[in-house]
């Protein structure tokens, strides 16, 4: 029995990873859904890792920062081990090795992610930009690398243009989460651009909105929107039967950026979203777009020697 249609002995890893999916992303799974059943499994079981490794500080508990940072180490030997033997009783890298190996997903992807979890528990403020974008990457990029190995690609360099995708989400995620994250005691946005734009922490943590702020969040969206500018081009090295969820999950969280913008780049007024039925809409018009591309390469094939796996 392949991994993607999980024997008896793994069904309930793979299930559980799903019902993992459903629960914490609905944007995510109803992407993921539209897949052939093979990279469909195997995204559920990606997703359950990376969400368990998210939740261990975003679920509140009471656990000390020490508590956390070594329920994470736990994980990565866990995760180590699971790499050298092919197996795991943990109950979502069980799921997840089996598609690791599967896939060829390189162990430096699922460790980056945790360093962007251990970050998250050591760090409240990023200076620069420069840090920012090194959070960004193992929250969220590395993501986007293990993704490209379970979809496929026709090109290595999808690779370099799953990097800037997945930091444009991070950057979408930071930018609806503000009101969230100063809750938290957390600050995302650099701390030398809020004092170029003459933003203080005082004005984020009371929730003053003042046109210095505005500023800075506009700014902030536009960086997001030249990452998925630069990104969306590399979805088409992607295999073609994959691409339509790439696609939509692009347009759904670019659609969050249109949000902000329609509230006047105030992050104060409650968490924004793309409502089902847009998201419906956004999934139907990428399925059929990929069924004609699907139909077209069949009916003028290219041989070429870019790599396909």
């Amino acid at each position: 029995m392949k991994v993607w249609k999980p024997a008896d002995e793994n069904r309930a890893a793979f299930e559980h990873a799903r019902r993992i999916t459903a629960y914490y992303s609905k944007s995510f799974y109803f992407s993921a859904r539209m897949l052939p059943s093979k990279q469909r499994w195997a995204t559920y079981a990606l997703y359950g890792f990376c969400r368990y490794c998210d939740n261990l500080i975003d679920v509140p508990r009471r656990r000390t920062k020490s508590d956390l940072l070594r329920e994470i180490q736990f994980v990565a030997e866990e995760l180590q081990i699971a790499y050298n033997t092919d197996e795991s009783e943990h109950p979502v890298i069980r799921a997840f090795i089996l598609v690791a190996k599967s896939y060829g997903i390189p162990i430096a992807y699922p460790l980056d992610l945790l360093k962007g979890v251990t970050m998250d528990i050591q760090q409240t403020r990023y200076e620069t930009f420069d840090e920012l974008s090194l959070f960004c990457y193992r929250a969220a990029a590395v993501v986007g690398l293990m993704m490209t190995h379970v979809l496929g690609y026709k090109d290595d360099r999808a690779f370099d243009y799953a990097k800037q995708l997945g930091i444009a989400m991070q950057l979408t995620n930071i930018l609806r989460d503000v009101k969230e994250d100063k809750e938290m005691g957390r600050i995302y946005l650099p701390q030398t651009e809020l004092v170029q734009f003459g933003v203080s922490e005082r004005h984020i943590f009371d929730e003053i909105m003042t046109p210095q702020l505005r500023a800075l969040v506009k700014f902030q969206v536009e960086r997001a929107e030249r990452y998925y500018a630069e990104a969306i081009p590399g979805i088409s090295l992607l295999n073609t039967d994959s691409q339509y969820a790439i696609y939509s999950a692009a347009k759904i969280y670019r659609g969050i950026l249109r949000k902000i913008e329609a509230r006047g780049y105030n992050p104060f007024l409650g968490r924004v979203f793309v409502p089902s039925v847009e998201k419906m809409g956004i999934l139907l018009h990428e399925g059929l777009r990929t069924k004609v591309l699907s139909a077209q390469e069949k009916l003028f094939p290219v041989h070429s020697g870019i790599i396909n796996k």
